[in-house]
This record gives C-alpha cells, sequence and structure tokens, in this order.
C-alpha cells in the first residue's frame, strides 16, 4: 500500500473518541437521580460479563491513561480486596435470580500486583458470589515486570485461560524516557510461564507513537515480538491528552514527539509487517493468528466490540467491580467512584460506590449499534442495518451518510447502493468515520485524543 497522502493526515488528524462504547464515558452525568441509580442487575438471558479493576502499579509509566494508584506500600492490596469483597455482597441481592457468568476479565492497573495468595482469595471471593458457565472466558492484562511463575499459576487456578502482556516497546530508548524499562528476557520468561501452565492465548500489547521511535527501532521491537510467537496483539496508538494525565508532559516536552506523519508511517510499518508474518489485522488496531477465534469472528461478521476492545462474545450486560469500573447494561451505564478514599467510603457506608451514570435512549442504542458494526465490520450494510434497528437505515440516516460523501472522494470509504465500505485507506481513519454518526462529539471534541 502507498503512503498516506499528508494532506489526508492534516485534514483527519482530530480530537474523537476510540469507541469502546457509545456514547462515550464523557458523556456520563454526576447528577444521578437515586431512581436513576442500579437496583437490579437482570440480564434477559441470565449471562452477564464480570470486570474487576485491580488499580495499583508499582511506578508510572508517562504514557498511562488508565485510572491507576501509583503505591508501594505493603498491605493497599489486602485492604482493596476487603472492600472488592464488601462491594461484591452489595451487588449480589441484585442480581436475577440464575445469573451466570460467561466472561470474566481482569485490568488494570496490573492485576500482577497481588500476590499469589491474594490473587487465591481474589478467585474463592467470586467463586463464591457468582455462579459461572462451564466454558467461562477469563482473561487478565498482565506486567511482565511484576509477575513471576507463582503469580502465573494462581491466575491459571483461577480459571484464566487468556494472558495479554504489556509490552509497548523494546528499544532502550523509549523505555527509559516513558519510565517503564522491560527487557526482553523478562517478557519472554513471562510468555515461557504462561505457555507452561496452559493458557490458552498469550497476547501482546504495543503502542505506537512514543517518543524516540523510529521505522529502525519499531523495526527491532517487532523483531524480538515475532520471536514470542503471540497468538494476538493490540497496537495502540499513544492516546497524547496532558490535561488529564499530566506526567505525559513530560513525553511532550523531550522533543522526540513524532508527528502525526512520522506516526501513521510506524503503523504502516507495523501493519505489513505483521500481516507478512501471518497475522490477520483485525478491526481498528488488532491483530491475530488467522486461525485465532478474534480472526474467524472478524471474517464472519461476529466481531464484537466492548470497554476492553474487541472481543468474540457475543455483547453481554458487564458488571464492572472495583474503582472506577463501568457496568453496562441495553438501558444505561454506570461507573463507579474513580477515587480510592470516595470508594472505600461509599462501600463503608453500605452503598454501591456508583459515581455516575447516563440512561440510555432509543436513538443513543441505534447509534451505539451503527458504529459498532463499523468498528468491527468495516461495512455498513444496509439491509442489515434496518432489519436489526427496526426501520429504514439509508433514508433514516440520510444526512449521516451525506456526510461520509466528502470522506469518500477522499478514498476512505466507498458508498455504493446498498452498503458503504471502509477502504484500505479508509482503515488508519476508521475514528473518523465512526465520528459522523456520534450525535454528541460537538460537544467533548476537545477532551478526546488526535485520532492519529
Amino acid at each position: 500500500m502507498s503512503a498516506i497522502p499528508e494532506s489526508l493526515i492534516r485534514k483527519y488528524n482530530t480530537a474523537g473518541p476510540r469507541y469502546t462504547s457509545y456514547p462515550t464515558a464523557l458523556r456520563f452525568r454526576d447528577d444521578i437521580a437515586p431512581q436513576e441509580r442500579p437496583a437490579v442487575f437482570a440480564p434477559a438471558d441470565g449471562l452477564i460479563s464480570l470486570y474487576v479493576h485491580i488499580p495499583f502499579c508499582p511506578s508510572l509509566c508517562r504514557y498511562c491513561g488508565c485510572n491507576t494508584v501509583i503505591t508501594t506500600l505493603k498491605g493497599v492490596s489486602e485492604t482493596y480486596l476487603d472492600h472488592l469483597e464488601k462491594e461484591i455482597a452489595l451487588w449480589r441481592p441484585r442480581l436475577a435470580p440464575g445469573t451466570r457468568v460467561a466472561q470474566l476479565h481482569f485490568g488494570g492497573g496490573t492485576p500482577s500486583y497481588l500476590t499469589a495468595p491474594e490473587i487465591d482469595r481474589l478467585a474463592a471471593m467470586l467463586r463464591a458470589a457468582f455462579t459461572f458457565t462451564s466454558d467461562a472466558e477469563i482473561s487478565v492484562e498482565l506486567d511482565p515486570r511484576r509477575l513471576d511463575r507463582e503469580r502465573v499459576e494462581a491466575f491459571s487456578r483461577l480459571g484464566c485461560i487468556r494472558a495479554s502482556l504489556g509490552v509497548q516497546d523494546f528499544d532502550p530508548k523509549v523505555q527509559k524516557l516513558v519510565n517503564r524499562v522491560q527487557s526482553f528476557d523478562i517478557t519472554r520468561d513471562s510468555v515461557t510461564w504462561l505457555r507452561e501452565s496452559g493458557y490458552a492465548s498469550v497476547n501482546l500489547d504495543l503502542i505506537y507513537g512514543l517518543p524516540h521511535q523510529t521505522v529502525e527501532s519499531v523495526d527491532r521491537t517487532l523483531d524480538r515480538v515475532l520471536e514470542l510467537n503471540p497468538d494476538r496483539l493490540a497496537v495502540f496508538s499513544y492516546a497524547h491528552i496532558p490535561w488529564l494525565k499530566p506526567a505525559q508532559k513530560i513525553l511532550e516536552n523531550s522533543g522526540a514527539m513524532p508527528a502525526a506523519e512520522r506516526k501513521l508511517e510506524l503503523f504502516q510499518r507495523i501493519l505489513d509487517r505483521l500481516t507478512a508474518a501471518g497475522y490477520a489485522a483485525i478491526g481498528l488496531d488488532h491483530f491475530a493468528k488467522q486461525d485465532d477465534e478474534l480472526a474467524i469472528a472478524f471474517r464472519d461478521g461476529r466481531l464484537q466490540r466492548n470497554f476492553q476492545g474487541y472481543s468474540t462474545h457475543p455483547e453481554l450486560p458487564m458488571l464492572g467491580l472495583g474503582v472506577s469500573s463501568i457496568s453496562q447494561t441495553p438501558e444505561a451505564f454506570h461507573q463507579n467512584e474513580k477515587e480510592l478514599p470516595e470508594y472505600y467510603a461509599a462501600i463503608e457506608a453500605g452503598r454501591l460506590p456508583v459515581a455516575k451514570g447516563l440512561r440510555l435512549t432509543e436513538e443513543d442504542r441505534r447509534r451505539a449499534h451503527i458504529i459498532r458494526t463499523l468498528m468491527c465490520e468495516l461495512t455498513l450494510d444496509y439491509a442489515k442495518l434496518s432489519s436489526a434497528l427496526g426501520l429504514d437505515f439509508a433514508a433514516t440516516y440520510a444526512a449521516e451518510l451525506a456526510r461520509l460523501e466528502p470522506l469518500a472522494k477522499d478514498g476512505l470509504v466507498e458508498i455504493g447502493e446498498h452498503a458503504a465500505r471502509v477502504t484500505p485507506t479508509g482503515r488508519f481513519f476508521l475514528r473518523n468515520l465512526a465520528m459522523v454518526f456520534d450525535q454528541y462529539l460537538e460537544t467533548a471534541a476537545n477532551r478526546h485524543s488526535k485520532t492519529i
């Protein structure tokens, strides 16, 4: 594929969401009335997804945009598990009888901050409170710098079959500036432990757009990554949001941040290398081996997208546990307190630690389906969408389709009589295409990271 013209990069490098949800979390309100707070979690088919947030990290990675607590104090994770157990107890009466967990994900921070005995304690808490399906998919995000065989085996006992390891970049100069020094040997040991412990899938996370990254340095990182033979890769665009994450100003002031043109060049190189190595490009930023469930779901039009990114599971109501976690039902979003003192105070007062939320309208749900379809299938099939939404898609969203026309002239999308399809060039601008269907974008555009 030829290089993307600089004129397109300048034109479309605007602020915009990643659309792991719609509406985005920026729309959540903190003035939720009592009747809007969660009362009963009652999924139609009895299946739910669980997300458990472990916020702790021993040091701050300067690129990080996650909700983290940087600490090395002893006892903090035990105190956190005490409150997490109480939060679970508050939720239990709100779960409809017969509710079962089909999917469980641990994120952070880093769940590998927990010791092996603490992981076993967390497993016991969850197994005592919830009924899991026999084929529940349980996954975990891990930091190789704080991982050993004991922790790997503890998460395996819990039932984890998928693990994502943070790598980001193997270049020493990049690692030093972003404050994440992680050797290849440490990462290789982690992959070995996971495979020897029976994990079905080992995934690696990379970031492009970091200071000091060049095509040559990214090539060297990819050489090492391919040695590890991961089943999947998530290759994220660095999200520069220093107004929310002040530590990122250090990166901004380094004088080594790649321009948008260079950043896109880096991703083009990653795309070329990984597809040449046999990986399928999935949606916005994921890659998977051709026989992986994610690649198969993408080819079959069954791919899903949620707060954890792309998924093979049909969309399930999600119950979020822990500080800052988000719960999602077809009717609403709810987010827990984002700071530990407020989270602890709510639980100690005997109430759910919900701080924000959003009641979804019918139009919110329709647009969420459209955006999710575009992000997962790279195609808007008018008849298929009309059937799913119970309306004439092309007629109802004629204004949005008209707003796609300039993007079609720029070669990002092909608009036909029966469908609109993202072009190979358009995949680099997928967020921009989805933004056409976002009715709230103008009120929050300057609070997002750039699309490139």
